[in-house]
């Protein structure tokens, strides 16, 4: 296996800000210069925040992005299944291997995705983290990415509004930050694991089936999906 020490590192892009996070991103830096040039400018943006933001405000961006009105959500398996009978499947044999790795999860689930890098670092089943990042971390991660799409984060503002949510601040969802971390995650996944030939992962419909609440989940998602297919219905309407 070869050496994926530097997930570690990636992992604390998406962990919530401490009071080390500053540092913590930035031994990130060269590794991602050194070695994945390709992901560089994106790992700046986000990098360039942190460095200019109190840690009052990264704790905010990041509650917003994946807690509290969140974009989306952290816990991968969530995101490939949603609430398909899969999910629990994947989430019991996820608790099987971290905990034979000796990963611990902490109060997170063992299908998070800081808890998945971390994984990778720890385990010696070469098979497993190729099949993983493979069919759940980059398939994941650009579903995730496809929530901080232009068109989708706008029908997000209009339904938070339409249901007067005070709290919502725009500017935490204009061009968020977290979508360049998770552009820099993609990017060294997709170089990492380019040799892996294992067939995609599950093609899952966008629907209300894989995006409803889930844990107490927020269900904007489903929303957002019932307008976005409302909306290429009509428009294939026209185009006929």
């Amino acid at each position: 296996m070869n050496n994926l020490s530097h997930y570690i590192l990636l992992a604390n892009l998406f962990r919530y800000p401490e009071s080390d996070f500053s540092n913590k991103i930035e031994q990130c830096r060269s590794v991602i210069l050194d070695w994945y040039p390709e992901a560089y400018d994106d790992f700046k943006i986000f990098a360039d925040y942190v460095a200019n933001h109190s840690s009052d405000e990264q704790r905010e961006l990041f509650t917003k992005t994946f807690d509290v009105q969140a974009i989306c959500y952290l816990d991968l398996g969530y995101v490939i299944f949603g609430e398909d009978y899969k999910r629990g499947v994947f989430l019991v044999n996820m608790k099987h291997e971290q905990d034979l790795a000796g990963n611990d999860c902490g109060s997170d689930l063992p299908d998070n995705l800081c808890n998945i890098l971390t994984f990778f670092t720890k385990t010696n089943d070469a098979g497993l983290v190729d099949e993983l990042a493979v069919k759940i971390l980059i398939p994941g991660v650009n579903k995730m990415l496809e929530e901080f799409e232009p068109y989708r984060m706008d029908i997000k503002l209009k339904i938070l509004k339409n249901r007067h949510y005070a709290i919502i601040q725009e500017e935490l969802y204009s061009g968020n930050v977290y979508k360049h971390a998770l552009l820099v995650l993609l990017k060294v996944l997709q170089k990492d694991f380019e040799h892996v030939l294992f067939k995609a992962a599950h093609d899952l419909a966008v629907d209300e089936q894989y995006h409803k609440s889930f844990f107490n989940k927020s269900s904007v998602n489903v929303e957002v999906n019932r307008v976005f297919e409302k909306n290429n219905s009509i428009n294939n309407y026209k185009q006929d």
